[in-house]
């Protein structure tokens, strides 16, 4: 799978290392990250991640700052996308099943490597469920047009 990634100052040393692991997985990521711990605005790469997923450059984004809120909500903002922070697995791979999240996000500050690395393959694991799901992912669509 095609995937983008995207990182504040604070969470430059964990981006590093979900890139790899991510790679080590046999996916191919795009960096949209900053590449260094100075102080930058993490809703330019929350959006920067957004619009690549949005326009299909790549099929799926990892977002990380923080505390993953402030850079999934600046995604959030860009139509189409539904980025979800998880701090653990089960909700990691139930935003995929029940809410199709492009996005998954996390922050540095909130979670280490080991649980960072078990909530993206949780998510990049799990598959979609349509159904009564899809159905609501639709009402959530819909709101987004309005």
């Amino acid at each position: 799978m095609k995937l983008g990634i995207g990182n504040d100052h604070a969470a430059y040393k964990m981006k590093l290392q979900i890139k790899e692991y991510l790679e080590s997985l046999g996916h191919e990521v795009v960096d949209y990250g900053c590449d260094s711990e100075e102080s930058v605005h993490y809703p330019v790469y929350g959006e920067k991640v957004g619009r690549a997923v949005a326009s299909g450059e790549v099929e799926a984004g990892v977002l990380i700052c923080g505390t993953g809120v402030g850079i999934s909500i600046s995604a959030n903002k860009v139509k189409g996308i539904r980025a979800a922070v998880c701090s653990e697995p089960v909700t990691a791979r139930l935003v995929k099943e029940h809410n199709n999240a492009n996005i998954i996000a996390f922050g540095e500050r909130i979670v280490g490597i080991e649980t960072a690395k078990a909530i993206c393959s949780a998510w990049l694991d799990a598959k979609f469920l349509g159904g009564r799901h899809a159905t609501r992912v639709d009402m959530m669509m819909d709101i987004e047009n309005r």
